[in-house]
């Protein structure tokens, strides 16, 4: 008797919310799970944004200097890497900020909305917390639902901060500045759309982010081939999701309709997300699991094995969308050299002078690439962290693996992760500037100063696991390293600052090589350095609790 009537409540409240039940009760939770996200990434392109309005007045002082480096981007290699190219051929601060650093915009909001949606829905299900949830009063549709409005408003949030600092901080026209922060939200809401899709195809967060990942390379290498081809981009550049957003041509025609193509593609993929979630089960996706084989590989018995075959798509895709992106650097080599003589004085001086750009400019990208790689190394530990909290970690723990075991060969495949990332970065890099210049040479010497720089990534690498042992919870504070290291890697010298602040990143003391010659002083107290770091984080690591 009283279970039938706690029974009808539920019943009656289901059938009023029907699959859509609970829906706001788990909006109002997603959010409150993300008041730390929702707020960082909104202050992540606020600051981004604050960055360049700051920083390019320093680098551009003049309209001459506008006109030269707006020439450089006019050409088929520096479309490729910003865009068509609006506005450059008459460039102003807000035409060279929106329609050169846009891109980079759209593709952050992008991945940060893949990332949302697979952690509120696939993440969950994987986990088995979506079983305890749907338990409840909630309906079918309701976490979808809810995930889609927290990846609405988030993207709001971060085209409004974008907005704001370009308005009132940079001073920039209202009207281009609302149409930029529109393209922003736009293009983020479609990648929520794809992630929609790709989160119900396979019961696998890695691979559901995976599939929308390869989606925004693809979206990434159409625009290329399109924007190359002609400026103002051609055909083919209206196949790519990350062109309708440039394709606005903010503060140069001011146009909205292009952002009806991404609304329509967000709309598409969220109706696509609710047809395919009723044709599976909860925690299944609508792939079947292929059998594995009936024997494991020997390997996968060890702990340094099974750390590896956790790493290998990750590493594959790394070092493929490097070498590809390397080879578009490298490429751009003779336009530099050619435009030299029209240099703005900041480029002048942060290659280290007119007489030595093409070494400087290969020595700055070597730096460069130690930053994006840095970033693959805390994205490793912390995927490290997701083994752990996922109950995944514990069953290796529970056999006669020890704890320093499991850590280090996670981190050891890691290490030599970056050191093939890095050398897979150099020899594309030295290989495009090859092409373009005709010196071989370039491979062997941009592969060494890309080494050069592994020791910096792996005092990243080590604060990571420290944090991962110590305060596993603050492991994203390591973003902030690689952040600072970008920012005064490219800008310190500029800005004159103290030799204190540049020598607070790890990233400032590898010799520039090609410039320079190889200095084994800072090479050999990095990797002290990280080897200290990695050891606090053994020994922090082996007193506290799993999953805490």
């Amino acid at each position: 008797m009283t279970a039938t009537a706690a029974e009808r409540p539920h019943t009656a409240h289901t059938a009023r919310g029907g699959g859509f039940a609970g829906t706001w009760t788990l909006t109002r939770f997603l959010l409150r799970r993300d008041r730390v996200r929702l707020p960082a990434w909104t202050a992540g392109f606020a600051l981004f944004m604050g960055y360049l309005t700051a920083a390019l007045p320093v680098a551009y002082g003049d309209d001459k200097q506008l006109r030269a480096i707006g020439q450089m981007f006019r050409d088929p290699v520096g479309r490729l890497m910003i865009g068509p190219g609006y506005g450059f051929e008459d460039p102003t601060l807000e035409r060279f900020v929106a329609n050169g650093y846009g891109l980079y915009f759209l593709v952050l909001a992008a991945l940060m909305s893949i990332l949302l949606v697979s952690r509120h829905t696939r993440v969950e299900e994987q986990n088995g917390r979506a079983e305890l949830v749907r338990a409840n009063v909630v309906g079918r549709y309701a976490a979808l639902t809810a995930t889609l409005v927290v990846a609405a408003v988030t993207n709001a949030a971060a085209g409004a901060a974008v907005f704001a600092m370009m308005a009132a901080v940079g001073g920039y026209g209202a009207g281009g500045s609302l149409v930029f922060a529109a393209g922003i939200a736009a293009t983020g809401l479609a990648f929520a759309g794809v992630a929609a899709v790709t989160v119900q195809v396979t019961e696998y967060s890695r691979a559901a982010s995976g599939m929308a990942g390869a989606v925004l390379g693809a979206a990434f290498v159409v625009r290329s081939g399109g924007d190359m081809a002609e400026q103002g981009g051609s055909p083919l550049s209206w196949f790519s999701p990350l062109a309708w957003g440039q394709q606005t041509a903010p503060f140069v025609l001011d146009r909205w309709w292009p952002l009806l193509l991404p609304l329509a593609v967000a709309a598409g993929g969220f109706a696509a997300g609710y047809a395919l979630l009723t044709r599976r089960d909860l925690g299944s996706g609508l792939l079947a699991v292929r059998a594995g084989r009936s024997r494991a590989a020997a390997s996968l018995g060890t702990p340094l094995g099974l750390a590896l075959r956790l790493e290998r798509a990750g590493i594959i895709g790394w070092a493929a969308a490097l070498a590809i992106g390397s080879l578009a650097f490298g490429a751009y080599a003779q336009t530099l050299l050619d435009a030299a003589e029209d240099m703005p004085a900041a480029f002048v001086r942060l290659f280290g002078g007119a007489d030595g750009m093409l070494a400087g400019y290969l020595a700055y990208m070597a730096g460069f690439m130690s930053y994006i790689v840095g970033a693959y190394a805390i994205l490793a530990v912390q995927g490290l962290r997701t083994e752990e909290t996922g109950g995944r970690g514990e069953p290796v723990l529970a056999t006669p693996v020890g704890r320093w075991a499991w850590l280090g060969s996670n981190l050891a495949v890691t290490a030599a992760a970056v050191v093939v990332l890095m050398a897979a970065a150099g020899a594309a890099i030295g290989a495009g500037a090859a092409l373009v210049t005709g010196d071989t040479r370039h491979i062997g010497d941009l592969t060494l100063a890309h080494l050069n720089h592994v020791p910096a990534v792996l005092v990243v690498l080590g604060l990571a696991a420290l944090l991962f042992g110590a305060a596993p919870r603050a492991i994203p504070a390591a973003w902030a390293v690689v952040g600072y290291g970008a920012v005064i890697g490219t800008f310190g010298p500029l800005m004159d600052l103290p030799n204190a602040a540049l020598d607070a990143s790890p990233f400032h003391h590898p010799a520039r090589m090609p410039v320079e010659s190889f200095d084994p002083g800072p090479f050999a107290a990095l990797l002290a350095l990280a080897a200290v770091l990695a050891a606090l984080g053994f020994a922090a690591f082996r007193r506290r609790g799993i999953n805490v």
